[in-house]
């Protein structure tokens, strides 16, 4: 075997059976009411924590967790999503495409947010 292609079957072998299935979204405790919206110019980051729950984590550090309706299929795997608005904000209508990283940017599935409840910060 050529040393490039050794490489690549390495690197493959490594991946091979080692995913584990996605951890369910640690608990969160409410704080305060569900919201609709969210301004997008207050987003600082957000956390993927599995392929129906975002962690919205705002400027000045509240939480406002987002759980989808339904399961967005590879999103908790590939931890990156796009959105686009036509407002300053970011609502429970609003639709978030999964972002496939490897090999270029490539767009997944496209699914539906739900309502942000603002969540005790998760501890590290």
């Amino acid at each position: 075997m050529r040393p490039g292609l050794c490489a690549v079957a390495l690197a493959l072998a490594g991946c091979a059976g080692t995913a584990k299935p996605p951890a369910p979204a640690p608990a969160a405790v409410a704080i305060g009411p569900e919201q609709s919206c969210v301004q997008t110019q207050s987003i600082r980051e957000t956390r993927v924590v599995d392929d129906s729950t975002i962690d919205f984590v705002m400027l000045g550090g509240k939480v406002l967790r987002n759980h989808l309706p339904n399961s967005c299929p590879q999103l908790g795997f590939e931890r990156a999503f796009s959105y686009k608005v036509s407002t300053n904000q970011l609502c429970s209508v609003d639709i978030i495409t999964v972002l496939y990283q490897g090999g270029g940017l490539r767009q997944g599935a496209s699914c539906g947010l739900g309502k942000f409840t603002p969540i005790a910060p998760p501890h590290k």
